[in-house]
């Protein structure tokens, strides 16, 4: 195990739960997380479920553990938060976080670099009229997003253009900014980015193979939805250049710490779908399998995370 580089008498606030659609799973990494730290020896770890009055709570904690998921855990918010209150905290930073939440912005930065995307287009709040035209340069199926949200909320398979409507509007009801993108036939996979000793590196590749039509919320987090392969079932060339790619993505848009790149592998070309930057810490979780490959057991990797904990620079 690495060494310890935080006080074991630190006084550890573990961020779960939240206001974000993504609450249930939070509350799960949160319990995992903490459960990982008293193992360690840090006993002064504490659950907070992050609430309006979370800036009060705070008070007289040395460190924030970051297991929030989406909107307000992993858009930047509590982040600056944390940089307004002096407390160093785990993950990425304010930039960095708000940046990959929004799907969108995260493709036109990795677009500057050179970085594998599938086509797509992004409809913003109050202009989701005329859909057929501003979709005409897309080839169908095409899958609808909600630009900023995770774990596959408000996310639909499209067709045919006559279900194109439906599906923007049920994206909608979880942002009103919207990525319609061409979908594609492949490989889905994911590869976790960590730091160490001032060292980035890529995670072996965790391949998924879903059983419903492609990776929805319940794929994710049900068990015996998905199969996963580890290491993914690939050539050893797509292998290294995933985790190039992974490597290359995380630095471009400054993340720190902690991240999950998500892949779709087509026609031998690895295109990025999107950047993590609070990966979940479940029972069924990707990032804790990947670490596993790499013989980084959990509380190994709670331990990783935590000693990279830090106010943004």
């Amino acid at each position: 195990m690495q060494d310890n580089l935080v006080n074991k008498n630190s006084k550890i606030a573990v961020l779960c739960g939240g206001l974000s659609s993504e609450r249930e799973v939070s509350l799960r990494s949160g319990k995992n997380c903490l459960a990982a730290l008293h193992r360690l020896g840090f006993k002064n770890a504490q659950l907070v479920d992050v609430d309006k009055n979370i800036a009060q709570t705070l008070k007289g904690f040395d460190i924030a553990y970051n297991a929030l998921h989406g909107k307000y855990g992993e858009d930047g918010c509590i982040q600056g938060l944390l940089e307004i209150l002096q407390i160093p905290y785990t993950g990425c930073g304010v930039m960095s976080s708000a940046v990959c939440m929004n799907k969108e912005y995260t493709k036109r930065l990795l677009a500057r670099c050179d970085i594998p995307l599938i086509k797509s287009v992004c409809i913003g709040a109050n202009d989701g009229a005329n859909l057929d035209d501003k979709t005409a340069g897309l080839t169908y199926p095409l899958i609808t997003k909600p630009v900023s949200e995770g774990s596959s909320f408000g996310m639909t398979k499209v067709n045919s253009p006559a279900q194109l409507q439906a599906a923007y509007d049920e994206a909608v009801k979880y942002n009103p900014d919207v990525l319609i993108e061409e979908y594609l036939e492949g490989v889905s996979a994911t590869v976790g980015v960590l730091e160490k000793d001032g060292t980035t590196f890529a995670t072996e590749i965790l391949e998924l193979r879903p059983k419903n039509e492609w990776y929805d919320y319940e794929a994710k987090y049900t068990k015996g939805m998905t199969e996963f392969i580890l290491p993914a079932q690939i050539s050893d060339e797509m292998t290294s250049k995933v985790k190039e790619i992974a490597v290359k993505a995380f630095k471009a848009v400054s993340c720190r710490g902690v991240s999950r790149v998500d892949f779709l592998i087509a026609n031998n070309i690895p295109y990025v779908l999107e950047i993590n930057t609070s990966p979940g810490m479940t029972d069924t979780s990707d990032l804790p399998a990947q670490a596993t490959a790499n013989k980084i057991d959990y509380d190994q990797l709670v331990l990783l995370i935590l000693n990279g904990a830090g106010l943004d620079k």
